[in-house]
């Protein structure tokens, strides 16, 4: 049995966590603050297809609503690299705690995890300026 590295990346949201639930799982919102779909997602059946920049087309499945926070999904890349990204939404208090478990793949040196790991933290970033700036 093989473990990966991993770092859990999170941030605290100045909104309920149903409410950055209701927003984070709608995958017509990803765009709006995950950097790597921002030229946006199509529907095709239960997935979604968007650009993911230099990695080319990427055939995203997330998880069905649910009410315990998960947003998990499944994203494809064309070279047929599958990358699982477990996404949370919990309580804190009157807010919300929004948490990402990276895994540092085998392919993935030192550098390259920092840097999914930087970029993870942006994207997190602007999910809660988005959502606190909501009113």
């Amino acid at each position: 049995m093989t473990t990966l590295p991993a770092r859990i990346i999170h941030i605290g949201i100045e909104k309920t966590w149903t409410e950055v639930y209701a927003f984070a799982s709608r995958p017509e919102n990803m765009p709006l603050w995950a950097s790597g779909l921002a030229a946006g997602l199509t529907r095709d059946g239960d997935d979604w297809i968007g650009d993911g920049g230099p990695v080319g087309l990427v055939r995203v499945r997330f998880s069905p609503d649910n009410p315990f926070g998960i947003l998990d999904h499944t994203v494809t890349m064309e070279n047929g690299l599958v990358v699982e990204n477990p996404l949370r939404v919990v309580p804190n208090g009157d807010g919300a705690e929004v948490m990402f478990t990276l895994f540092q793949r085998p392919d993935l040196d030192d550098a390259a995890f920092e840097a999914d790991a930087a970029h993870v933290r942006k994207d997190l970033r602007a999910l809660k300026k988005l959502l606190e700036e909501t009113k």
